[in-house]
């Protein structure tokens, strides 16, 4: 099997790279300049994804601007990781545009041109944001997010949820996952869509990491009282279900599927923080404030949307994965915490 690999260097794509050579796959991998840290069995095909044609500009698009010919020459299955990733403060005049730009004009030219080329099949990597911000526990949550159908309350997100979501990140992957099943009925090339939640893992970066940092310190945090419920993947269980579905052999169910993957147990913010802190070897310091006056005070600050991330619940239902192909999580969230700080001092 050879697989075409985008976000090579990424957080999830360097991990996919380094399962992949493990497993004795042969990886083509898109950079953006020649790279000297990759392993020399890997094909480094030097281009760029804004490079490549707006399909919607252009309905037979060009070959693209890469280095050489014949990037998708004896490919398999492409495996697309790469992205414009949500950016909290975003200053550019358009988001929405810059969002559509790569993560739907850019995944939907290559997908055309893979097809063109008689790629088997084209794993793309989208975002639980496709669903939704947050989903509603009756027990947990006063405020339920408007369910996808008719206005009931989402207590799991779900891969065949419909919903059309308003974030301009969510939404360019939205599209570019409706144009991928588009492309997928025109030409014949098999589709897989992977919707995960927040990925943590080894040098993970964002607001999990500033979170580890203040755990770290030992800083006294007031989120001792939280009792929501997120679902969360772990690096090495997304790799794993990544290169199952990127194997046609031995996932040929999944197909033209849409899949949201966790590691399968949820945790509230409050359970997550004493995980971490246990994984680090320090002693959790979390603070009883009532949730309601943490909200209040969010809101009166402007940071509502930070309030939703620590406060509220974001569950999805993976158990599709299991069903249609047998996946189980290989690790569980506290191995996982452990072996990312296994190897500090």
């Amino acid at each position: 099997m050879k697989v075409f690999l985008t976000g090579a260097t990424g957080f999830v794509g360097s991990a996919l790279l380094s399962r992949f050579v493990a497993d004795g796959v042969s990886v083509r991998a898109l950079v953006r300049r020649r790279l000297d840290g990759l392993p020399d069995a890997v094909e480094q095909v030097v281009g760029d994804l804004l490079g490549f044609v707006d399909v919607e500009s252009s309905p037979s698009p060009q070959p693209s601007p890469i280095e050489g010919e014949g990037a998708f020459k004896g490919v398999d299955v492409v495996v697309h990781v790469a992205a414009r990733a949500h950016i909290m403060r975003d200053e550019v005049a358009d988001p929405l545009a810059e969002y559509r730009k790569v993560n739907r004009g850019a995944t939907l030219a290559l997908a055309r041109l893979a097809a063109q080329a008689g790629v088997g099949r084209f794993v793309f990597v989208s975002s639980v944001k496709v669903n939704g911000e947050m989903t509603f526990s009756h027990s947990l949550s006063p405020s339920p997010q408007p369910s996808p159908i008719e206005g009931e309350g989402v207590t799991k997100f779900r891969p065949d949820d419909k919903f059309v979501p308003t974030d301009p990140y969510g939404l360019s992957k939205y599209e570019a996952e409706q144009g991928l099943l588009a492309i997928a009925r025109e030409t014949g090339v098999e589709v897989v869509i992977i919707r995960p939640p927040l990925v943590y893992g080894p040098n993970v970066k964002g607001n999990f990491a500033s979170m580890v940092n203040w755990v770290k310190k030992g800083v006294p945090l007031p989120l001792g009282a939280v009792c929501n419920l997120r679902s969360l993947v772990a690096l090495d269980n997304l790799v794993d279900f990544i290169a199952l579905c990127a194997d046609r052999e031995r996932s040929p169910k999944a197909a033209n599927e849409v899949f949201l993957i966790s590691d399968g147990v949820d945790v509230s913010t409050s359970d997550l923080l004493r995980k971490v802190a246990k994984a680090c070897g320090v002693k959790s310091r979390l603070l009883p404030v009532p949730v309601g006056l943490m909200r209040f005070a969010a809101k009166a600050l402007s940071k509502g949307a930070v309030a939703d991330r620590l406060f509220g619940n974001l569950q999805v239902d993976s158990s599709k994965a299991q069903d249609l192909l047998g996946w189980q999580p290989v690790v569980t969230m506290d191995e996982a915490l452990e072996r990312m700080f296994s190897g500090e001092g």
